[in-house]
């Protein structure tokens, strides 16, 4: 039985760890733990009913697809990394919106909940994840219709947090542009300015904790311990969810490890954040770099030696100037 699922937020490259269990996208680590005990029950081989062709299907989904979405849900930075993912396609979701089609029951229906959209979603949900490992051979099926129907609501929700969010400053602005001016106000003396000084006022102890958590990024780095580097680096995003360095970094790393997705979100936001910053414009470039070269190869093979290919050019990739200036050469 194939598990390839190709609905929902699958079909854009992203796992649905969610879907996979049958939780809402704001599910707290309580519900998702629960969910997942029920359905690891189900499929368990000590635990699970009927013959041996059922129990070897049970246990396939239980290690191929179960497991795995508990431990990415579970895992704190994982869970953190899969929340900005989700954050940035909603994004990307409200621009194409008028594009897009749903052709499942459920989704249709999400669409016209209008401002009973939490109530409608868990409904759907609820009903669609009651029976999902009722029948193993259409557990994937339920899955692509949990999964679409978190697309439409991951867009829906997103496009209301940008109304919310535009919506003080549009009020703030024409308050501003609306109120009379007193005829009879009279402009407050200006007061001094006091002189200044030469000294340079000391940086937020914030600002001193990330640029630690960056430097010893750096040092990781240098060393080619990928993974310290990364746990730095999100160490300082739970302080400064908004610093362009730390997401331009991050997106460097990823690129040096080949996650191309996950290069593509953190260079993304580090741009929203700050297009001028130095590091940004440099993985920007060298992430432009690497998606023109895997262009120019996808173009060039035929179906049958693209995917033989895949896996030798990107190792020549690691190797050349482009994986190797991400951070400068090792120290010696």
């Amino acid at each position: 039985m194939s598990f390839a699922i190709k609905h929902g937020l699958f079909k854009l490259n992203i796992i649905d760890h969610h879907a996979i269990l049958g939780t809402a996208l704001n599910a707290n680590p309580k519900e998702i733990r629960l969910k997942y005990l029920k359905i690891a029950h189900k499929l368990h081989p000590d635990t699970c009913k009927g013959d041996n062709e059922h129990k070897k299907l049970a246990s396939k989904l239980l290690s191929r697809l179960v497991n795995p979405a508990y431990e990415s849900l579970s895992n704190k930075n994982s869970y953190a990394e899969h929340q900005l993912i989700l954050t940035q396609i909603g994004q990307r979701l409200v621009e194409k919106k008028d594009r897009i089609t749903f052709a499942s029951e459920s989704a249709q229906q999400l669409l016209q909940a209008g401002d009973k959209l939490e109530l409608v979603y868990h409904k759907l949900l609820k009903s669609l994840s009651q029976e999902q490992y009722n029948s193993l051979e259409s557990v994937t099926k339920k899955i692509a219709l949990i999964s679409e129907l978190n697309l439409v609501y991951l867009m829906l929700q997103q496009s209301r947090t940008m109304i919310l969010t535009q919506k003080p400053q549009m009020t703030e602005k024409s308050a501003t542009s609306q109120s009379p001016k007193s005829p009879t106000s009279r402009k407050a003396p200006t007061q001094p300015s006091p002189p200044q000084t030469s000294e340079k006022p000391e940086p937020p102890k914030t600002q001193l904790r990330v640029a630690s958590y960056i430097r010893r990024a750096k040092e990781y780095t240098e060393k080619g311990n990928w993974l310290q580097a990364i746990a730095e680096l999100k160490d300082g995003l739970k302080i400064d969810p908004n610093n362009s360095t730390i997401h331009a970094l991050l997106g460097k790393i990823y690129l040096r490890q080949q996650q191309l997705t996950m290069a593509k979100i953190h260079i993304k936001k580090a741009e929203q954040v700050n297009p001028k910053d130095p590091i940004v414009i440099e993985s920007k470039k060298e992430l432009d770099q690497l998606l023109k070269h895997k262009n120019r190869q996808n173009t060039g093979a035929g179906k049958s030696s693209k995917s033989r290919n895949t896996n030798t050019s990107e190792s020549k990739l690691s190797n050349s100037g482009i994986f190797r200036s991400l951070f400068g050469a090792k120290k010696k």
